[in-house]
């Protein structure tokens, strides 16, 4: 089961590693491939960016090194919160072809906060 955590850990934090150097680093590449980017504050778009790199890094070291590895299921557990929130801006905007890729991440986040309690 550990490996199987660790699977999906990993999975969480390169998706999210990807989204939030999107959004941060590569926001001008964001607003061709995310419409919604063109629609809302550049400054929150980097806000969510970060927030989403920092919950990648809070995924994995915590517990990699063993050092306050409760920070894991919460970080997992405040991606899972962003992603619901981003999942209800996208249903607001009908863009509900975004909702799958929300709901897939909801659900890995969930796995880890609950299997790393």
């Amino acid at each position: 089961m550990n490996v199987t955590l660790w699977i999906v850990q990993i999975i969480l934090a390169l998706g999210f590693v990807y989204s939030g150097w999107m959004k941060t680093i590569r926001i001008e590449s964001s607003k061709k491939t995310w419409a919604w980017v063109n629609n809302v504050p550049k400054s929150l778009v980097i806000l969510i960016g970060i927030a989403e790199l920092l919950g990648a890094l809070g995924l994995v070291f915590p517990w990699a090194l063993n050092i306050t590895p409760v920070l894991t299921p919460i970080a997992a557990i405040a991606l899972a919160t962003v992603t619901l929130f981003g999942m209800l801006f996208h249903v607001w905007r009908k863009e509900y072809r975004e909702l799958g890729v929300n709901i897939f991440f909801i659900v890995l986040a969930f796995i880890v906060a609950f299997k790393r309690l």
